[in-house]
């Protein structure tokens, strides 16, 4: 049984639609982590939150409702770790993220194919045309997603470390911290003071020459746009999809662990880095 785990905070209207795409799945076990007020003005929206994650009635369902706030970096961090000290793996999302119907089966498949292969540390239904190479399946990036993702407890080992101490720790092993972009250092500088966990994924999978999943287009989109409403920073709104297509069917035969060669430069592409397109 693979559970699904979603990270929750103030926002229950979001939340809902997150959740009716999940119960249209059928997940066997789903494990809510509801952070806590920041201040009173949350109050009303983290009570709203509970409410409607105390409402699922249609699968086991475990919340985790935290007394006061660790912000989204801290709570993810500390939410996968607690998850995958009693799970081998599991699928991650946050309270704005919306799956295509199949999502949950074809990234469950993904996780049990690649269980053994420490080539592999994650999974994602996530993706975007500015990064995804001229494929019709399943592909591999050596960049991990913080989006719909999934991942077993023996990738996650030393994940939840500071993310500018793995970035040291790339630097001493002489991996190009700029491989996905000139904007990783930066943002490893600034995770601390921000509360930010995804750089610290992304380095933790170059340290290791480890790889992530990533489907042909995505199957999932984010849902909180609205600079009043998401987490998100308003500039990353250009990484908003098109309409989402279909999901795949669960592949008869999974791709060999191996980068596409095209990603770090789709990639660097992305962000902007001068000379990207080289």
């Amino acid at each position: 049984m693979i559970p699904v785990v979603v990270f929750a905070f103030r926002r229950p209207d979001l939340l809902s639609q997150t959740l009716l795409a999940l119960r249209a799945e059928r997940i066997p076990r789903l494990i809510a982590f509801s952070d806590g007020p920041r201040d009173h003005r949350d109050a009303a929206g983290v009570r709203a939150v509970r409410q409607v994650l105390r409402g699922v009635d249609w699968c086991p369902v475990e919340v985790v409702e935290r007394e006061r706030n660790l912000g989204l970096g801290k709570s993810v961090r500390a939410g996968v770790s607690q998850v995958l000290s009693g799970h081998e793996s599991a699928i991650f999302l946050e309270d704005d993220l919306v799956c295509q119907p199949g999502t949950y089966a074809y990234l469950s498949a993904a996780l049990r194919h690649y269980a053994d292969d420490e080539r592999v540390f994650s999974v994602t239904g996530w993706t975007h045309p500015m990064i995804t190479p001229r494929v019709a399946a399943p592909y591999f990036d050596g960049k991990g997603e913080c989006w719909v993702w999934g991942t077993w407890r023996r990738a996650w080992t030393g994940a939840d470390r500071p993310a500018a101490e793995i970035m040291r720790d790339c630097a001493a092993s002489g991996i190009d911290l700029e491989r996905y972009g000139s904007d990783m250092p930066k943002m490893a500088a600034e995770a601390g003071p921000r509360n930010l966990w995804a750089v610290g994924w992304w380095y933790h999978h170059l340290l290791h020459g480890a790889l992530c999943l990533r489907p042909p287009h995505s199957l999932s989109e984010h849902l909180g746009w609205d600079d009043r409403a998401t987490t998100t920073s308003p500039e990353a709104a250009r990484w908003r999809n098109p309409a989402l297509r279909p999901c795949p069917p669960v592949p008869g035969r999974w791709p060999e662990p191996i980068e596409h060669p095209d990603c770090p430069r789709l990639w660097r592409i992305a962000v902007g880095d001068p000379g990207g397109a080289a």
